[in-house]
C-alpha cells in the first residue's frame, strides 16, 4: 500500500465571486455539520497504548469520528496495558483500542486462552459487559508477541520453536518490555511455567527490539507479529507450539455509559474501522510508519480518504 501526497487544487475566481462561493461553502457545511450523527454529543476522550501500531489505531478512530462531527481529544502514548486499563478505571480516558487476549490475560486475569477467535472476542465481550464496559468488533488481523531471534542464531543451535529455548537455559538472553516480566500465560512467567524455558530476560524499550538483536545485545526479543521486518529472512520466529501468546485482535474497550451517550452510529464508525483492518492493511500501516518513516495521523488520513471515511 502506497500513500502519496495530497495537493490542493486551486481555484482562480474574482474577489466577489470567491466571496459568494465561500458563503455557499460556509452555508453548506454548516448544514451538513448539523445532519452529522456526532453533532451536540459529549466529547470522547480516547487514549491509546505505547508502540507505532497503537499510535495508528488511535489516529485512526480519532479522525473516523471527527468525520463523523465526534468531538475527540486523543491522549497518545499511555504506556502498557497496566497503564491504559487504569486510565480507563481512573477516568483519565473514556476508551482506548487494546487486544482481547492481552485484556484476557491481563485486566481480566483469565490464564487459560479461548480455543478460538469467535470465542476470545465473546469471552472478552461478555467480561466488558460484567464491568460496566463495551468491547466493539474485532479488527480480521491478530498481532500477538513472538519469540524471534536471528536467523543465524536459530539456525546455530536448531531452534525452531518456543521450547528449544529450554535446552539453552539461562544463556539465551531475551529482550522485551518490563511488563513482559510479570505476564501469564502471554509472558515470561509462560515461558517458565509452561515451556519449562529459563532465559535470561533483558528490558527494553519497544522500538528497540530489532536493534538489539541486530547487535547481539540481546540472542532473542519479544516481538509483534505484524512487524515489517519480519517480512525479511533476517529474523526467525520461534513457532509457539503451546499456544501461550492466544488470540490478538483490537476492539475499542470502552466505558458502557460512554457508548450509550454517544449512541449507536459512534459504535457502528468504529466498527467499520474496525473491519477494514486485514493483516495486509495494518503491516503496510506499520510499514509506512516505522519505515519510511511518515507520521500516524498523516497514515491514518489517507488510509481513511483511500476506504471514504474521511
Amino acid at each position: 500500500m502506497r500513500f502519496s501526497d495530497l495537493r490542493p487544487a486551486r481555484l482562480t475566481v474574482t474577489a466577489l465571486a470567491a466571496a459568494s462561493f465561500g458563503s455557499a461553502l460556509v452555508a453548506t457545511a454548516s448544514a451538513r455539520s448539523a445532519r452529522l450523527p456526532g453533532t451536540g454529543k459529549p466529547t470522547f476522550i480516547l487514549g491509546d497504548k505505547n508502540f507505532p501500531e497503537e499510535y495508528i489505531l488511535g489516529d485512526l478512530y480519532q479522525q473516523a469520528l471527527e468525520a463523523k462531527g465526534y468531538k475527540v481529544t486523543l491522549k497518545p502514548n499511555l504506556g502498557s496495558t497496566e497503564i491504559a486499563f487504569k486510565a480507563l478505571q481512573s477516568g483519565q480516558i473514556q476508551g482506548y483500542p487494546e487486544y482481547d487476549g492481552t485484556l484476557l490475560a491481563g485486566p481480566a486475569g483469565i490464564s487459560k486462552n479461548p480455543p478460538s477467535k469467535a470465542a476470545a472476542a465473546a469471552e472478552t465481550r461478555n467480561w466488558a459487559k460484567k464491568h460496566g464496559l463495551t468491547f466493539t468488533n474485532i479488527t480480521p488481523f491478530s498481532d500477538s508477541d513472538a519469540i524471534a531471534t536471528l536467523t543465524s542464531y536459530a539456525v546455530a543451535h536448531h531452534l525452531k520453536t518456543i521450547g528449544d529455548l529450554r535446552k539453552l537455559g539461562t544463556a539465551v538472553k531475551l529482550g522485551g518490555a518490563a511488563e513482559f516480566q510479570t505476564r501469564f500465560p502471554d509472558g515470561l512467567l509462560g515461558l517458565n511455567r509452561i515451556y519449562k524455558a529459563h532465559p535470561t530476560f533483558v528490558p527494553l524499550t519497544i522500538p528497540s527490539f530489532y536493534t538489539a538483536l541486530d547487535n547481539k545485545q540481546v540472542n532473542a526479543a519479544v516481538v509483534f507479529t505484524t512487524d515489517p521486518p519480519l517480512k525479511s529472512h533476517k529474523y526467525t520466529v520461534l513457532k509457539d507450539t503451546k499456544f501461550i501468546f492466544g488470540f490478538q485482535n483490537v476492539g475499542m474497550i470502552l466505558k458502557s455509559s460512554v457508548a450509550k451517550a454517544e449512541g449507536p452510529a459512534f459504535i457502528a464508525t468504529i466498527n467499520k474501522v474496525s473491519g477494514l483492518l486485514t493483516q495486509k492493511a495494518i503491516i503496510a500501516l506499520n510499514a509506512a510508519v516505522e519505515v519510511q518513516k511518515q507520521s500516524p495521523a498523516a497514515v491514518a488520513k489517507e488510509f481513511l480518504k483511500a476506504n471514504h471515511l474521511a
